[in-house]
């Protein structure tokens, strides 16, 4: 990931850990869910959407206070209604060593819906849904 900009970096705090002093995967998934929904926007220019799914989350390492937590978006696919995105976590742990670990992925399934909260089409040409779906 290191030749993609993430799309949420962020430092954790004390009061995000849970009882093992460790960050609480709840903070995390909340998270996952923003930069997904930041490169959901990104490519659709939509301006709303629902999270409907989020695809096997398993924690490989955990996530210690002072740990600069990135979180890398892409778009896997689009469709009629919604759009599916890859969030990669990523920590570099406060050592200085610059040590990064992958923490987590998920895929997040989220549908464009209108004001009245209804399931709406994303509306992309087929070039700029085909060159989406070409970079991933």
């Amino acid at each position: 990931m290191e030749n993609s900009e993430p799309a949420i970096r962020i430092t954790l705090l004390p009061r995000d850990t849970n009882s093992q002093g460790t960050i609480f995967g709840g903070i995390i998934l909340s998270y996952i869910d923003i930069a997904g929904a930041i490169e959901a926007h990104r490519q659709t220019r939509m301006e709303r959407f629902v999270t409907v799914a989020m695809r096997e989350v398993i924690f490989h390492h955990p996530v210690f206070v002072g740990d600069l937590v990135s979180f890398y978006a892409e778009t896997v696919r689009i469709g009629t209604t919604s759009i599916t995105v890859r969030v990669t976590v990523e920590a570099e742990r406060l050592t200085g060593l610059g040590e990064r670990v992958r923490v987590t992925e998920a895929e997040v399934v989220y549908v464009a819906v209108d004001e009245n909260r209804r399931k709406t089409p994303i509306k992309l040409s087929p070039e700029e849904k085909a060159q989406i779906e070409n970079r991933s």
